[in-house]
């Protein structure tokens, strides 16, 4: 018994944040955890990082995103919902592949915060010079 499932999914990870994200052709409807996107993403940037995907594939008004994100900070969760959006796109219409990784869009950036280490105020902080 298979079922035809309409939605796409897709995802993406960046620092610490995780986002699952699902597409299905419509009107161009984006919801991140519920909210509207020009709500949940504030800044420019971060709105611009998360729809590029979107944009580069001329297919913002083709299709309905929802997305579930958590962890990390704004800029992660952007990063996150772009790579996650660019893995399901890719799903979708195999011919995206070729525009999404020129423009870097389906590699993961794998950096990491280094951790703090003992001895030291931060990851390499080292205490302040004293000479007496």
């Amino acid at each position: 018994m298979a079922v035809n499932n309409p939605y796409t999914w897709g995802t993406g990870r960046r620092k610490s944040s995780t986002a699952r994200v699902r597409i299905k052709a419509g009107t161009g409807k984006f919801l991140i955890n519920g909210k509207e996107f020009d709500t949940f993403f504030c800044t420019d940037d971060t709105r611009s990082r998360a729809q590029q995907p979107l944009n580069v594939t001329e297919t913002r008004n083709t299709y309905d995103v929802w997305v579930r994100v958590h962890g990390g900070g704004i800029t992660g969760q952007s990063g996150a919902v772009s790579l996650g959006i660019a893995r399901a796109l890719c799903i979708e219409n195999e011919n995206f592949d070729r525009v999404l990784r020129e423009h870097g869009l389906l590699t993961r950036d794998s950096r990491q915060v280094e951790r703090k280490k003992y001895g030291r105020h931060g990851a390499r902080r080292s205490t302040q010079f004293s000479k007496r």
